[in-house]
């Protein structure tokens, strides 16, 4: 039995938490257990072989964040130093995750008011637009003429195709070689007489055809599909969602090396398995 050490440290130690501050926050605010029981106060004396269980804060103001991670990790975004454009910013999610990945700015647009996160809220390197209608927002609106335009927008928008609004996306984005993630929401996709009970998409066929359709309607507006991964998370009611990945401009034959442009397959292929999931 080796000797006790206060429970900050030990879960520092454990490599539970990256530092002695996170443990104490996580400490005291009740997130910290062995077994059934909650341990509350950092300087406890615990032994080494107690076992330890922390809940981890969820990495992004919201569910969304994860959502867009999938896409972070499934395709070479280089997020570094970007100037971004949030279309359905909400409470903030898929900003978050840009910001935490290096974007040097954001605009976040979005219909609402007063649901973005208050630590979006003050952060310099985002710019917000509420109230505003992104359909039918113009660059005027959103950028100074000393302003950087994003040659990335993400988009993550509900009771609206997003046919609808890959043209704002279009004429928001500047520089020869622009790209999109777009969050793919069957229920607002296909036909109300496709929406199963609870407002879910069942049927495999239709979700399939909903992200086809976002590909052609992209494929009209100039844009070539990349590639497309399943959101790790539903939505709200249970949807399976996914992220489609799509890019235009002049792009060189070593960067096109990453892409898969999604076949009528691969997307059958990926709604079959999603929907087993």
């Amino acid at each position: 039995m080796g000797r006790k050490r206060r429970l900050d440290l030990q879960l520092v130690e454990l490599g539970l938490v990256t530092s002695r501050q996170q443990a104490q926050q996580l400490i005291r605010a009740g997130k910290v257990r062995s077994g059934d029981r909650i341990l509350d106060k950092p300087g406890l004396e615990v032994l080494p072989e107690l076992e330890l269980q922390v809940e981890q804060p969820q990495r992004f103001v919201s569910r969304g964040g994860e959502k867009l991670m999938a896409a972070v990790e499934a395709f070479p975004l280089g997020l570094d130093q970007r100037v971004c454009l949030d279309g359905g910013i909400s409470t903030g999610g898929f900003t978050d995750c840009l910001l935490q990945h290096g974007a040097s700015r954001v605009y976040g647009v979005d219909v609402g008011y007063g649901q973005t996160a208050w630590s979006l809220r003050t952060d310099e390197r985002l710019v917000l637009k509420e109230r505003t209608n992104l359909r039918h927002l113009q660059p005027e609106d959103l950028y100074g003429s000393e302003d950087p335009w994003p040659d990335l927008a993400v988009a993550d928008v509900s009771f609206i195709r997003l046919g609808l609004v890959l043209p704002a996306l279009g004429r928001l984005l500047k520089g020869e070689r622009r790209e999109a993630v777009l969050l793919v929401k069957p229920q607002f996709e296909v036909g109300k007489e496709r929406v199963g009970k609870g407002g879910v998409v069942r049927d495999p066929l239709a979700h399939a055809d909903a992200i086809a359709g976002v590909i052609a309607a992209a494929e009209r507006e100039g844009w070539r599909a990349c590639g497309v991964v399943a959101s790790p998370i539903t939505g709200p009611a249970g949807n399976h969602e996914y992220l489609l990945w799509l890019r235009s401009g002049d792009w060189s034959e070593q960067e096109k090396t990453s892409e898969v442009p999604p076949t009528e397959e691969h997307i059958r292929r990926l709604v079959e398995l999603t929907l087993a999931s």
